[in-house]
C-alpha cells in the first residue's frame, strides 16, 4: 500500500452514502482507500478527489461477499486511522421467494465482512491509542421487517455489534459509531427490488446530508446517530408499541405482495 499519513478506508465507496462519505473525508485532509466492486466508478471518484481536494486516493476492487477478497483487503491495507464499513445491500420480498445464494452473499457482506474488518483494524487502533470506526447500519436495525426479514436482521446485528464494540473500546482512544439512516435516495432500492411510495418518499433524507451527519457523529465519538427529524422517534416508539402492532405497521409500509 503506497498511501501514508492519515488514511481512511471506505467500503462500498462507488455510490450512495459511501461515495459521499469518501468525498467528505477527502475534504478534511484524509487520504482515502476506495473499496467496491465497480472499478470504473471508483476510478472516476479517485480522479475527482485528487482534482478537488489534492488527496491520494487508492482504488481496491473487491467483492466483500468473498472471504478471500476480505483477506486480500486486510493484507493490502495493514492499518488505518478511519474505517468506514458501508458496503451492504438488501433484498425485498418473501423469504421463500428469495435466491439462496444472494441471501448468503448479503449476510457475508452486511455481517461477516463488517465484523472481520472491524476486528482486524480495531486491534492496531487500540494499540496506537487512536482510531475511528463508522459502521453503516439502518433504521431497519431497530425493528423486524416482514418483507426484508434478513436485511433488517443483518442491520440489527450491525447496531448491536457497534454498541458493544463502542463500549469495549471506551477509554482506549478508539471510537465506534453506528450510522442508522432511514430511507435515502440511492441505488439501494433498485438492488433490493423495491420502490419508494407514501411515507418512504416524504421521509427521505438526501444522501449528502446522511453522510455529513454520519461523519460528524463519528468525529464526536457518538455511539449511534439517526439522520432525519421524522426518523429519530422510531426506536422509542418501537419500545412503546406491542410487537404485533409494530410488525403490522412495518409490513404495511414495506407493502408485501405489491407487484
Amino acid at each position: 500500500m503506497l498511501i501514508l499519513g492519515s488514511v481512511a478506508m471506505v467500503t462500498g465507496a462507488s455510490s450512495g452514502i459511501g461515495r459521499e462519505i469518501a468525498i467528505i473525508l477527502a475534504s478534511k485532509g484524509y487520504d482515502v482507500i476506495l473499496v467496491a466492486r465497480r472499478e470504473s466508478l471508483l476510478r472516476d471518484l479517485a480522479d475527482e478527489l485528487l482534482a478537488n481536494h489534492g488527496c491520494k486516493a487508492e482504488v481496491i476492487v473487491a467483492d466483500l461477499s468473498e472471504h478471500s477478497q476480505v483477506e486480500m483487503l486486510k493484507e493490502m491495507v495493514p492499518d488505518l486511522d478511519v474505517l468506514v464499513n458501508n458496503a451492504g445491500f438488501g433484498l425485498w420480498g418473501m423469504l421463500s421467494d428469495q435466491d439462496e445464494e444472494l441471501l448468503g452473499s448479503m449476510v457475508d457482506v452486511n455481517v461477516r465482512a463488517l465484523t472481520d474488518l472491524a476486528r482486524h483494524y480495531s486491534g492496531p487502533m487500540r494499540e496506537r491509542g487512536s482510531g475511528k470506526i463508522l459502521n453503516v447500519a439502518s433504521i431497519a436495525g431497530y425493528q423486524p421487517g416482514p418483507g426484508m426479514a434478513v436485511y433488517c436482521a443483518t442491520k440489527a446485528y450491525v447496531l448491536s455489534f457497534s454498541r458493544a464494540l463502542h463500549s469495549e473500546l471506551k477509554g482506549t482512544g478508539v471510537t465506534v459509531t453506528a450510522l442508522c439512516p432511514g430511507y435515502v435516495d440511492t441505488g439501494f432500492q433498485e438492488v433490493a427490488g423495491m420502490s419508494l411510495r407514501g411515507v418512504e418518499s416524504w421521509s427521505l433524507v438526501p444522501v449528502a446530508k446522511v453522510a455529513q451527519i454520519g461523519v460528524r457523529a463519528m468525529e464526536r465519538g457518538r455511539r449511534e446517530v439517526i439522520p432525519g427529524f421524522l426518523n429519530k422517534p422510531i426506536p422509542f416508539l418501537n419500545r412503546m408499541v406491542p410487537v404485533r402492532i409494530n410488525l403490522a405497521i412495518v409490513k404495511a409500509m414495506l407493502m408485501i405482495g405489491r407487484p
